[in-house]
């Protein structure tokens, strides 16, 4: 998860244009070429490839412990690039003309706030300006008597001012009741869901969250699928399906009689199970988590970038990169390989098509953001 964070209580995971860019690559170092994509599975006609180029360095503002959603919106005539960069579960708000061009504003204002620290890792606008954040929401392990650990959830939030400010509307993602690891000497997590990526389809129907479980059962662990229809995304709460062998399944209202609801969703199908899992006693992990989709309009597919943990401790073992064609057959995706070895958390690609290029939408080139920080340059290949 997004980890080490230093939450407000304990140690977090600290968790098409007119124009086209076009760059100039002579002076600029290539440092891997034709990097091996993922074996193609049966969705893939063929599998891409990418290539790194060094590039100037980028750093989005402000102090960064998770994934940055960014999104254009307009002034007049102007375009507007913000960037949502969080740390210690405080986010804070930048903006400017282009991606290297970013100020800090400030931090963001809740009208409601879930306590406890928030990082939004995502926001998904809608036709009328409206931007829905769903962040990810660490609260201490009181459950196991452990606070200095965390359970972490997902919620959502929607700013009617660029992301300002955030009406929360609610936990919208968890882990299943009793799937805690309570006696686990991971360093961060002791279960919970977390570390979300959220697209909207291209019909516009789902918006999917694909995230990262880190509770006891070995099998579920790591990256799985849930989405929420579009048109609830106002309300929210209790409308999340989780993808579980084979079927999207709703959560559970298990309150008693009269109470308010109290949603126990299912466990989600890891996309790729670990064959050293957290929490069983041992030091090594293998552990793929914190995904950052975005649709690649040069490949016409989705590209996933994601850590994958080589023990307890979070310890980077490398950045992988997946691919699919769509977003709501999650068994479609293809094996994870390594772009990167070792490295930082976070990883994005960013777009960079004036106007349009995010972490959720990039062409053939796009920037590798990690943790915040940009020096390489990627070029897809098909």
């Amino acid at each position: 998860m997004r980890h080490p964070h230093s939450s407000t209580g304990g140690e977090r995971r600290c968790y098409a244009s007119a124009m086209r860019f076009r760059p100039r690559l002579a002076g600029v170092a290539a440092v891997a070429v034709a990097l091996a994509a993922p074996a193609p599975r049966a969705q893939d006609a063929a599998a891409p490839r990418i290539e790194l180029f060094r590039a100037p360095t980028v750093t989005l503002p402000g102090r960064i412990d998770s994934n940055n959603p960014l999104v254009w919106h307009r002034e007049g005539a102007t375009a507007v690039l913000s960037a949502l960069t969080s740390w210690g579960g405080v986010p804070e708000v930048s903006r400017g003309p282009a991606v290297d061009r970013l100020r800090l504003v400030g931090q963001v204002a809740f009208t409601s706030h879930p306590g406890h620290g928030v990082w939004f890792e995502a926001v998904v606008p809608d036709a009328q300006g409206l931007w829905y954040g769903f962040y990810h929401h660490e609260r201490p392990a009181d459950d196991c008597g452990r606070p200095e650990r965390q359970l972490p959830r997902i919620g959502l939030a929607r700013s009617v001012d660029q992301g300002r400010s955030w009406t929360d509307l609610g936990i919208v993602l968890d882990a299943p009741a009793g799937t805690a690891a309570c006696e686990s000497t991971n360093r961060f997590t002791l279960g919970g869901v977390g570390d979300v990526s959220a697209v909207l389809d291209l019909d516009e129907r789902f918006v999917y969250l694909y995230a990262s479980h880190y509770g006891r059962v070995a099998s579920a662990q790591g990256v799985f699928a849930a989405r929420l229809a579009w048109a609830d995304r106002d309300e929210p709460a209790g409308k999340v399906e989780v993808w579980s062998d084979g079927v999207w399944l709703p959560p559970r209202d298990i309150a008693p009689r009269g109470q308010a609801p109290q949603w126990d969703f299912p466990v989600g199908t890891s996309l790729w199970p670990p064959t050293r899992p957290f929490h069983d006693g041992q030091t090594d992990a293998d552990v793929f988590w914190g995904p950052s989709i975005h649709w690649n309009t040069y490949l016409e597919r989705y590209v996933m970038l994601l850590n994958r943990a080589g023990d307890e401790h979070y310890t980077q073992d490398g950045i992988y990169v997946s691919y699919a064609a769509s977003l709501d057959q999650p068994r479609a995706w293809s094996r994870p390989s390594r772009l990167l070895e070792g490295g930082e958390w976070y990883p994005q690609a960013v777009g960079l098509d004036p106007g349009t290029g995010t972490d959720r939408l990039a062409g053939r080139y796009a920037r590798l953001f990690v943790t915040g920080r940009s020096s390489l340059l990627l070029r897809f290949e098909r």
